[in-house]
């Protein structure tokens, strides 16, 4: 039996089970997917890196801006160059208002992303951890012990932890926990979790030759109002020596709602391409050599929690967390993280947790 489990591998997860690790809990990380960061995601094609995710950082408040600046220092050997984990990839991220010239931007700040892809990111929270990857929990029961029996889909292994965090979107949480019913869980618990909302979105990432021009003066580019498009940015020259230009575009929400559960995606793909060449006068974009499509179906929180956590309030701790709440992005997700990690430590063993931050990681 381990202390605690963690269900899920994003940022919110990472930071919340690293707090309790150094803290001197056990603690697990279970995850579904293959690789960590949740949002803060990168895609490996066509011998480069892409991020369908979260795109850059824009540190605002005290806790990611020290976290940026601890990343700013450390390096990866991952390429045939050691570069820092987090590098300024532009002050600038232009707009675009349909029928009106490309606008300068307000507001110049530094946008800070990792050369190796940002799930570099959350690959630097990893370390100590106990972490499954490509196991997805599809069951939770509580024990007669006062514990929790984790069911895991692929191997239909069983694990036991005296407290969960669930740090997944609340829809998905909201599947896993309902089966629970209200003889184990508050019933304003679960009806908390079910009025969180989210916006999808829909990313594709496309490839063109080396000789395409003209290429943009911009970096990111933001869509205002326009019915299919939200973002776009040439992510390639996030890239060390980048073979060819490639950009990742990002629809808007109602665009994703229409084509969310297609099936086959490229033509979805392609359409924001057709609608990127249109807006942008660069026809080029609109013939790539290649086109990868991904779906988010929980992109952004449209309607958040309102606390920094959700607390189950059972006899055995359960307390969600995520960029859901108390806000959205990786800074939220980190402070949600924090908070989750102080209620379940208030709940199990009170350790003593004022000396102790995920941030003494990288000491």
């Amino acid at each position: 039996m381990t202390d605690i489990a963690v269900i899920g591998a994003g940022i919110a997860g990472l930071v919340c089970a690293q707090q309790l690790s150094q803290a001197g809990y056990s603690v697990l990380v279970v995850e579904k997917s293959r690789g960590l960061g949740g949002r803060l995601a990168t895609r490996r094609l066509h011998k480069t890196c892409a991020d369908h995710g979260a795109c850059y950082l824009e540190p605002k408040g005290e806790l990611l801006g020290r976290f940026v600046e601890i990343l700013r220092c450390l390096t990866t050997s991952r390429s045939a160059s050691t570069r820092q984990i987090l590098e300024v990839w532009t002050e600038e991220v232009y707009e675009l208002t349909a029928g009106a010239p490309l606008a300068e931007p307000k507001n110049r700040s530094p946008r800070y992303v990792a050369p190796e892809g940002m799930s570099a990111i959350a690959k630097s929270l990893a370390p100590g951890l106990e972490i499954l990857l490509n196991q997805r929990v599809v069951a939770i029961t509580p024990t007669p012990e006062n514990s929790w029996r984790l069911t895991l889909e692929s191997s239909n292994e069983e694990l036991t932890a005296k407290a969960i965090v669930v740090a997944i979107p609340a829809p998905q949480a909201v599947m896993l926990l309902e089966p629970l019913g209200e003889n184990v869980l508050d019933a304003a618990f679960l009806d908390n979790l079910r009025s969180v909302e989210f916006y999808p979105s829909i990313s594709a990432i496309a490839g063109y030759p080396r000789t395409s021009q003209p290429l943009p003066q911009w970096k990111a580019l933001t869509f205002v109002d326009n019915a299919d498009l939200a973002w776009i940015g040439l992510d390639s020259s996030k890239r060390p020596n980048p073979q060819q230009p490639h950009f990742v575009v990002q629809s808007s929400a109602n665009f994703a709602q229409r084509h969310l559960e297609s099936q086959d995606l490229q033509p979805a793909g392609q359409l924001m391409l057709q609608r990127a060449a249109e807006s942008l006068s660069l026809p080029w974009l609109n013939t790539p050599e290649w086109v990868q499509v991904h779906r988010w179906r929980y992109a952004f929180p449209s309607r958040p929690w309102h606390e920094a956590f959700l607390s189950a309030g059972s006899p055995s701790p359960l307390v969600c967390c995520g960029d859901w709440c108390g806000g959205n992005l990786v800074e939220g997700a980190m402070l949600s993280g924090l908070a989750a990690a102080n209620e379940i430590n208030h709940q199990l063993r009170h350790l003593p947790l004022d000396n102790v931050n995920f941030l003494n990681l990288f000491t």
